[in-house]
């Protein structure tokens, strides 16, 4: 029987016409396409997740405190609902928030007082809080607790959530309170409080670690964390003094790329050109502008409105070619090695110190400064990996460390020559803490999640020469360890021999024993004066009388030379817990 191959079907398929295609246009909002996209915020998993949310709303709240010039404290709470949801609290003492801002600030994306000017700030695009509140929206279905306070008025209660399809707040509730409301002692302050689904772990990127090292970071601010074991840490404040206010400046023109500045061109308030080059950029005077614009053809006088295309990229070719001074630099406020020294003291249970600000650079026309700091020994681990620490405006970078540019400099540092063991491309071995910190009015971040510095060479030639200076000073009290060592190791010998031989000495010549036993004590100790200095039982310097003495960066704490390795946390037990006494000594002014 023969089979008949019956002929199979064509699928029908629909084809889309222009006119269907552009019926199913249309617009996106930016909260939406970070709702899908929300790992680009550092929301990737429940662990990350909840650290994030915790990390955005202190560094608002930390700014806040340091624009109204109050010395910061700030709670952290960690409630644990269930398994697998948390309900996170951040309160501080800041100026508090006017009624009319606060479901702006908290329910809308893009939305804030930062990402439009160069000024040096944790907080540089307006997504942070109210993206945390939007995760938490999206995974609990629970909406933000804002309560907000300002100084002799009444606090404001708001709950709100936000709509992801246009990117603006929803006020579900609007509560006022009375004006001596006890939630703040200060009289003002803001508490906000998301409930998300997260993952409570301790440990390298932890929260438990961000808070830590938001304290080496910011030692004038006061963290008081209730963790969701009902522990209590405290993160006393050691620097009864705020940094200085950074200043606001304008865009440097060799920072610019040729889109900018033909939108600056279209927004400007100034007429002419000439006005434009000196009031919309900083570091160009009327002399330096005139060169730029004969440089293109054009004059001072030239109207803005009449600046097309090809006169723009005349006019940037020669915003190229002509030497500007870089931008002025004292919009930085680096940490500085004594609050550094201090910071690390605190928290990292080491027994050698040092610490390097750099003169601030520029690039890209943005200035910048790299400080680092160095813990060694100690209760520190001899057998792992340095730590590295990395920072960027005051806020600790837990993510992304292989890709950031701190990382890759500490790695590139050539640390056997100050005599630590590293193995090829790596970073040290060994009782390290390396501590990198960048401030700039404008941080180059990987991403939009602010969790690696991207490499720019400018950058990463700064932190390097940092590094090689703590790096000799770790070197320069290594070596005068060691040899302080090797010369008590000599003199105990001298001393063990002294009476056998003075007694030969008297049975061979007869000469008094007790004069020649004196004399070549005197001997013994003078050839070997490197150990008078104090030493402990393994030959570790207590008291450095060398070219550390005088030198302001670095500390020596004594009686932590002889510490057993801690491994509780980071930096050892007593880091967290602030129960004992620290008792440093330090060479020199402090």
């Amino acid at each position: 029987m023969t089979k008949t191959n019956t002929p199979k079907k064509k699928k029908t398929r629909t084809n889309a016409t222009a006119e269907t295609m552009a019926a199913g246009q249309r617009d996106i909002s930016v909260s939406e396409f970070f709702a899908k996209n929300r790992h680009l915020l550092g929301f990737d998993n429940p662990r990350k997740a909840m650290l994030t949310a915790i990390k955005e709303a202190v560094d608002n709240a930390l700014d806040a405190c340091e624009e109204a010039g109050i010395l910061p404290h700030v709670y952290v709470r960690v409630l644990q609902v269930n398994e697998t949801r948390f309900k996170l609290t951040i309160r501080d003492n800041g100026p508090g928030i006017v009624r009319e801002q606060i479901e702006n600030i908290f329910g809308k994306l893009l939305y804030g007082s930062k990402f439009h000017r160069l000024k040096m700030s944790r907080g540089q695009q307006g997504i942070g809080i109210s993206a945390a509140g939007m995760y938490g929206l999206m995974t609990t279905g629970k909406p933000v607790v804002i309560i907000s306070k300002i100084k002799r008025k009444k606090a404001h209660e708001v709950v709100l959530k936000m709509d992801t399809t246009k990117n603006r707040p929803s006020v579900i509730s609007d509560t006022e309170h009375a004006e001596d409301d006890k939630l703040f002692a200060e009289g003002h302050g803001t508490q906000v409080t998301i409930e998300l689904e997260g993952k409570y772990q301790k440990g390298r990127q932890s929260i438990d670690e961000y808070l830590e090292q938001t304290a080496i970071a910011n030692p004038h601010a006061q963290i008081t964390y209730a963790t969701p074991t009902n522990e209590t840490i405290e993160f006393p404040r050691v620097i009864d003094e705020l940094p200085e206010e950074p200043k606001e400046i304008k865009p440097h023109p060799k920072g610019i790329e040729l889109g900018t500045l033909i939108q600056m061109l279209e927004r400007t308030d100034q007429r002419q050109l000439g006005g434009f080059l000196t009031k919309d950029f900083c570091r160009v005077g009327a002399t330096k502008a005139r060169e730029i614009a004969k440089g293109a053809d054009l004059t001072g006088q030239s109207w803005v409105k009449t600046i097309g295309h090809t006169e723009a990229e005349k006019l940037y070719d020669s915003i190229q070619k002509t030497r500007i001074i870089a931008p002025n630099t004292d919009c930085l406020v680096p940490i500085g090695s004594k609050a550094l020294l201090a910071g690390l003291l605190k928290e990292v249970k080491a027994e050698f110190f040092a610490a390097s600000t750099r003169p601030p650079n520029v690039y890209r026309g943005n200035p910048f400064q790299i400080e680092v700091a160095i813990g060694y020994g100690g209760g520190l681990g001899r057998d792992d990996s340095a730590k590295v620490l990395r920072f960027a405006n005051r806020v600790p970078l837990l993510y992304s460390q292989s890709s950031c540019c701190s990382f890759k400099a500490v790695a590139e540092t050539s640390w056997k020559n100050y005599g630590l063991t590293q193995p090829r491309n790596s970073i040290p071995s060994g009782p390290l803490v390396v501590m990198v910190h960048m401030v700039s009015v404008w941080v180059p971040f990987t991403s939009e999640s602010k969790e690696a510095i991207a490499d720019y060479d400018e950058i990463r030639k700064e932190m390097k020469l940092a590094l090689q200076e703590c790096g000799r000073k770790l070197g320069t009290y290594l070596r005068r360890r060691k040899r302080m060592a090797r010369e008590s190791e000599r003199r105990s010998v001298f001393e063990r021999y002294i009476g056998e031989i003075s007694r030969c000495c008297n049975s061979l010549v007869g000469a008094d024993t007790d004069k020649l036993y004196k004399a070549l004590l005197k001997q013994a100790k003078r050839r070997t004066d490197d150990a008078d200095a104090e030493l402990d039982d393994e030959g570790n310097i207590i008291d450095d009388g060398g070219r550390l003495g005088n030198d302001d960066d670095v500390i020596i704490v004594d009686d932590l030379q002889d510490l057993p390795e801690q491994e509780d946390t980071l930096f050892g037990k007593s880091a967290k817990k602030k129960k004992k006494k620290i008792t440093k000594k330090k060479r020199g002014k402090k």
